[in-house]
């Protein structure tokens, strides 16, 4: 059996949710869901993030000889990543934002911090970009 069938899809849709956990919509019919399309640990893109992530410590590392980071430095850092990590938005604005300057201005805003929280558990379960089963 070629093990491939088993691989995970590159991308995967997350519907968004407020911090009560209900699902976001960008209308009050609730037709048009807040949502972002994230690229999963099975991508190159995601390898690239964390490849990122990584020399970005290393070169921390190297200029100042510790690994310590302020709350600042550690939520930019995340920002980043999840950026990095993003594929697209649907159905949802931060101003006159677009591509990886509205994600890191999501991603940084600690007053919708519990997006930045879904969206990491999201991409940290490789579940979430099985693809569905072709036979019931």
């Amino acid at each position: 059996m070629d093990i491939r069938k088993f691989a995970v899809a590159q991308t995967s849709r997350l519907h968004l949710c407020d911090a009560n956990d209900d699902p976001m919509y960008a209308d009050e019919e609730k037709t048009r869901p807040i949502t972002v399309n994230l690229y999963g640990p099975g991508s190159k893109q995601y390898a690239g993030a964390q490849a990122a992530q990584n020399n970005r410590m290393i070169d921390k590392l190297k200029r100042k000889g510790k690994a310590e980071q302020t709350a600042e430095q550690r939520a930019a850092e995340a920002a980043k990543f999840l950026s990095a990590c993003t594929e697209s938005w649907e159905n949802m604005e931060y101003g006159d934002l677009t591509g990886d300057e509205l994600s890191i201005a999501v991603y940084s805003d600690v007053s919708i911090g519990f997006i930045a929280d879904q969206v990491t558990k999201h991409i940290g379960d490789w579940v979430n970009f099985t693809k569905p089963s072709t036979t019931n």
